[in-house]
């Protein structure tokens, strides 16, 4: 049977998913001089055995958005998701719900029961006991 086209693109990327995942995975981590190395040659990303794929100083960074557009991907951002710079859930989170301001319960409900004003406190207050 002929596979339609979304079908045989939705296999390529697959490929090109796993190979990706594989090649993070099963990188040559050099310590010495602090880059990772890949391990095999993966053909649909076009690295070769021995690329350096991750360093500390001057190298060009794989991007598998570039790799899908060179395969002749249409929609990436379909396909990945949007970068979190441009938007989505995790652009939401950052900017909305880290600035709301949070109840804290722990702080106003639970008052010290044990402390009277005028006591001495063990340690110098330092304790968890007499953190409230």
């Amino acid at each position: 049977m002929l596979k339609s086209a979304d079908e045989a693109l939705k296999d390529q990327v697959d490929a090109i998913k796993e190979e990706w995942r594989l090649l993070w995975l099963d990188r040559i981590d050099d310590k010495v001089r602090a880059e990772g190395i890949a391990n095999q040659c993966f053909s649909l990303l076009s690295v070769e055995r021995g690329t350096v794929i991750v360093a500390t100083r001057a190298y060009k960074p794989l991007d598998l958005r570039e790799i899908l557009r060179s395969r002749n991907v249409q929609d990436v951002d379909r396909v990945l998701g949007l970068h979190p710079s441009v938007g989505g859930w995790t652009k939401f989170a950052r900017t909305v719900l880290n600035k709301q301001a949070r109840a804290r319960r722990m702080d106003r409900a639970v008052q010290c029961r044990k402390c009277v004003k005028g006591m001495q406190l063990k340690k110098c207050g330092r304790g968890w006991l007499h953190r409230s």
